[in-house]
């Protein structure tokens, strides 16, 4: 297994309930409403995987020689997997390899896929809306508090 010296720089830092409301209802107003007007309907507000799904991806990286992982905002394009996803955003979480463990100098990891280098990125599937805890269609719940966003018509909806 290939490793690099432990020189990671810390820079994250665990939020409280409050805080993680006081986000998410900023991105609610500043980026969901817009999104989803421009969308036509409900864009997504998460993405959800298993430990399991992270665990296996984090050791892919460490494999692979990588340190760290960016996660990628990105859109789904007209034909994903799941139908409902259409135009809808997500993240991409792409490995990414630094010499000494800093942000400044990460670059994507790749690997050799049939004789080709291939990028090390992972596509969580389900985005709530539309798969929200009760399956297709379900409520929003665990997204932080209701927040009353108002829209550039300037009507009200609480999400």
């Amino acid at each position: 297994m290939n490793t690099i010296a432990k020189k990671s720089v810390h820079e994250g830092h665990y939020v409280s309930k409050n805080q993680l409301d006081t986000l998410t209802s900023a991105y609610k107003q500043e980026r969901w409403v817009n999104n989803s007007d421009q969308l036509g309907r409900s864009d997504s507000m998460s993405v959800w995987l298993t430990v399991e799904e992270l665990e296996n991806f984090l050791e892919r990286v460490k494999i692979n020689g990588g340190n760290g992982v960016r996660l990628h905002f990105a859109v789904h394009g007209e034909n994903p997997v799941i139908a409902e996803q259409a135009g809808m955003q997500t993240v991409v979480m792409v490995a990414n390899r630094s010499k000494d463990g800093s942000l400044q100098n990460a670059k994507e990891l790749y690997t050799e896929i049939n004789g080709k280098p291939e990028v090390i990125a992972y596509l969580p599937a389900p985005l709530c809306p539309p798969m929200c805890g009760g399956g297709l269609g379900g409520g929003i719940d665990g997204l932080g508090k209701a927040t009353l966003v108002v829209r550039g018509d300037n009507s009200m909806e609480i999400i």
